[in-house]
Order: structure tokens, then C-alpha cells, then sequence
């Protein structure tokens, strides 16, 4: 089966100001995922943008993240599933309360 990356996109905020019901929603996801027929490879909650470390094109390292933006890479599902529509339905799963979900088919190796 394809392989695709949820990229989860979120305005920061510490944790513990997330909404309970929105927490209790990431954190049902990947058995509603399951139910669905598909399987999470891997999911990964990132760290604040704050404490990226970016390299630019030239090797110059600066601190923080790679753009300016409203909204933070905030973490990462990749699923095994059926096919792009599958992985669309998955990501509507996910909440979001100001920021969006991306999803991008992986190269097969």
C-alpha cells in the first residue's frame, strides 16, 4: 500500500493550553485510523518552532525555524492506506483549531 505524510500545520501554543477535547482527539486518531483499514507507520509531535536549527543554502546555521510564519509545523503522521483519498479522509480526522493538515504522497523505495 501507499505511503503518505500527514504534515500538521497549528498556531503555537504551550500544551497545556490545548483544548482537552482537541488533545483527546489526537490522541484517538491513530485507533481510528486502524478502523479504517489503514496503519500509522510513524507519528511524531514536534518541539516549538523556537528550537528549530535551520541550515541554509551556503552551510550558514541559524536558529529558529526555516520561514516566518503564523502557523508551525507541528507534527507528523505517515500511514500506509489505500490511496489518496484514504489519506484525505485520515487527515480530516485530525483536529485543527487554526492551522491546517498537508498531505503528500511518499516516494516508494
Amino acid at each position: 500500500m501507499p505511503q503518505y505524510a500527514i504534515l500538521i500545520y497549528e498556531k503555537e501554543m504551550p500544551v497545556e493550553d490545548i483544548p482537552a477535547d482537541v488533545m483527546e482527539a489526537n490522541m484517538a486518531a491513530p485507533a481510528k485510523i486502524e478502523a479504517m483499514g489503514a496503519r500509522v507507520v510513524d507519528e511524531q509531535a514536534l518541539q516549538p518552532a523556537s528550537t528549530a536549527t535551520t541550515i541554509r543554502k551556503g552551510g550558514m546555521v541559524t536558529d529558529g525555524p526555516f520561514l516566518e510564519t503564523k502557523e508551525a509545523f507541528a507534527g507528523i503522521f505517515v500511514v500506509e492506506c489505500r490511496d489518496l483519498d484514504q489519506a484525505i479522509e485520515i487527515g480530516k480526522l485530525l483536529p485543527i483549531m487554526e492551522g491546517g493538515v498537508e498531505i503528500r504522497p511518499l516516494h516508494e523505495m
